[in-house]
């Protein structure tokens, strides 16, 4: 890991290029940034399981009303 030495991918841009691709793909190119990106799409303020739920619970309740009738 760099400790604040020099950097030729700094220095070439590449660090730069790649931090645009990711920001304007919305996905971290990085493998602990995707972990990331998941554990508070699970757990975080977009929590994607609640959401799942939560609009799966109507939907369920919709198609057992309608095979009782």
């Amino acid at each position: 890991m760099n400790r604040g030495g020099f950097s030729w991918k700094r220095l070439l841009g590449i660090s730069a290029a790649k931090a645009r691709i990711s920001r304007r793909i919305g996905i971290p190119l990085t493998r602990s940034g995707r972990e990331r990106k998941i554990g508070r799409m699970i757990t975080g303020g977009n929590c994607l399981v609640a959401a799942v739920l939560l609009g799966g619970f109507p939907l369920a309740v919709l198609l057992l009303v309608a095979a009782v009738r």
